[in-house]
C-alpha cells in the first residue's frame, strides 16, 4: 500500500474543498435541507458538471471519470467536513454500483452516463429499516430481510407483461427526490426463495400520490442533513435488473456495502476533523478566571485524546478505501465502526466544550452530532459493526483465524 496521495488525488481535495467553503456554509446547509429536494441543486450541478463526482468512480464508457473508490472517498471526506448534503451517497456510492455490477448491458448504457452528468439521481430501497443488514455490514445478508414471503417486506410478482412490486420501503436514503429506485424484493415463494433487485423508472410524484400505485413520502429526520423517505409500493411496474434471475445479489450487495461504509467512513473522519477544529479555535479564544481555557492542561489532553481519535480513524478509512480498489479482504466495517466512534465523541466533547452557546440550536456543534447519531442509527450502531467484522474474522470461533 502506498500511503501517500497522487497529484491528482490532492487536486480533487483543494478543489472541493475551496468550493464548500465558498458555497457550503452552516447557513448554505440549513437553506438547502429546508428546501423541496433536501438539497442545493444549484451546487449539485456544479459538483456534476464541473467536478464530476457522481461519476468519479464509473468507467470512461459510461461517461464517468474512471478513478477509484479512494478518490470517491476523499470527495465524501470534504463533503463530510461541511455537512454538505446532496444525492452523492445515495447516487453514486449506493446506487451507480449495483447498476454496474448487475444491469445488463442495455440497462448500464441507458442509466450510468446519465448519472455520471448528474442528471439522473438514484436511490436504493429496501424493506423497513434493514439497510444496514441488505449491505452485509453488521450480519449475513443472506437471510429473509427483504420480507421472506411474509408481510413487511417487499414482494414481487412476475406476470406476462414483467414484474410488478407490492410493499414498502423505509429510510430510503433521498427516495422522496430519486429519479430512479433500486427496490430489493423477495421472490419466488418459499420453494424458489431468493432476494433480487429491481428497477422502478416510472416518475413518481413526492409526498402523493405517484405512477402505478407507488407513493413517497420525506421523513423528519434526526439528522436533517441526511434526507430519508417512505416509499410505498402497490402493484407497481418494475424491471428486473440485470438478465440472470441467479445472480448473486446478497454477495454484490455486501461488496457495495464494504466500499460504501469506507467512504462512508471518510465523510465521518472529515466531519470529525472540522468539528475538532471548530472546537480548537473556539478554546484559544473564550476565556475563563482571566486566561483562554485552551491553555488549561485538561482542556489540553481532552483534545489531544480527540486529535489520535481522529487521526487513526483517518487512517483506517484511507486503508479500506484502498483495500476495495485493491480487491483485499473487506475491512469497511470496521473502519466505519472507528470513524463513527471518532465523530460521536468529539461532537459530543465539543458542544461541551462551547459551553452554553455549543447547546443552542443556532450553533452547528449540534448539526455534526445529530451527524454523528443518525449515521449510527442507519449504519450501526458500532458495536455491531465490530462484532459482525469479529465474527467474520472468526476471532472468537475457536478455529483459526482468516487472514
Amino acid at each position: 500500500m502506498d500511503a501517500t496521495f497522487t497529484a491528482e488525488q490532492e487536486e480533487i481535495r483543494r478543489t472541493l474543498r475551496e468550493l464548500l467553503l465558498k458555497r457550503c456554509g452552516p447557513e448554505e446547509v440549513r437553506t438547502a435541507v429546508r428546501s423541496e429536494g433536501g438539497y442545493d441543486s444549484a451546487l449539485w450541478e456544479t459538483l456534476a458538471q464541473q467536478l464530476g463526482l457522481p461519476g468519479l468512480a464509473l468507467p470512461e464508457a459510461y461517461g464517468g471519470v474512471g478513478c477509484s473508490v479512494t478518490e470517491l472517498a476523499l470527495a465524501s471526506e470534504e463533503l463530510g467536513r461541511s455537512l454538505a448534503p446532496s444525492p452523492l451517497l445515495a447516487t453514486a456510492v449506493l446506487g451507480a454500483p449495483l447498476l454496474l455490477a448487475l444491469g445488463s448491458e442495455d440497462q448500464r448504457a441507458a442509466l450510468l452516463p446519465r448519472i455520471s452528468s448528474g442528471e439522473l439521481t438514484a436511490a436504493l430501497a429496501v424493506p423497513g429499516a434493514s439497510l444496514t443488514t441488505a449491505l452485509g455490514l453488521t450480519g449475513d445478508n443472506r437471510g429473509d430481510w427483504a420480507g421472506g414471503g411474509r408481510a413487511g417486506g417487499v414482494q414481487a410478482r412476475q406476470t406476462d407483461g414483467g414484474w410488478r412490486l407490492y410493499g414498502q420501503a423505509d429510510q430510503v436514503l433521498d427516495g422522496h427526490s430519486a429519479g430512479l429506485l433500486l427496490v430489493a424484493a423477495h421472490t419466488g415463494g418459499f420453494a424458489r426463495s431468493r432476494t433480487l433487485l429491481f428497477l422502478v423508472r416510472s416518475p413518481l410524484e413526492r409526498d402523493g400520490s405517484g405512477s402505478g400505485g407507488a407513493t413517497r413520502v420525506r421523513l423528519t429526520s434526526l439528522d436533517e442533513t441526511r434526507s430519508q423517505a417512505r416509499i410505498q409500493l402497490r402493484d407497481v411496474a418494475a424491471e428486473l435488473l440485470g438478465d440472470d434471475e441467479s445472480a448473486d445479489v446478497a454477495g454484490v450487495l455486501a461488496d457495495v456495502g464494504d466500499s460504501a461504509a469506507a467512504v462512508l467512513a471518510a465523510e465521518a473522519v472529515g466531519a470529525a476533523d472540522r468539528v475538532l477544529e471548530r472546537t480548537v479555535e473556539y478554546v484559544k479564544q473564550r476565556e475563563q478566571f482571566g486566561r483562554a481555557i485552551g491553555s488549561f492542561q485538561a482542556v489540553k489532553h481532552r483534545l489531544a485524546d480527540l486529535y489520535v481519535q481522529v487521526q487513526a480513524a483517518r487512517s483506517a478509512a484511507y486503508y479500506a478505501a484502498w483495500a476495495t480498489g485493491a480487491g483485499e479482504e473487506r475491512v469497511g466495517g470496521l473502519a466505519l465502526a472507528q470513524a463513527l466512534e471518532a465523530l460521536r465523541i468529539t461532537s459530543s466533547e465539543a458542544v461541551q466544550l462551547h459551553g452554553g452557546i455549543g447547546f443552542t440550536w443556532e450553533h452547528e456543534a449540534h448539526l455534526y452530532f445529530k451527524r454523528a447519531a443518525g449515521d449510527e442509527l442507519l449504519f450501526g450502531p458500532v458495536h455491531r459493526l465490530r462484532e459482525h467484522a469479529a465474527d467474520a474474522a472468526r476471532l472468537f470461533g475457536g478455529g483459526e483465524v482468516a487472514v
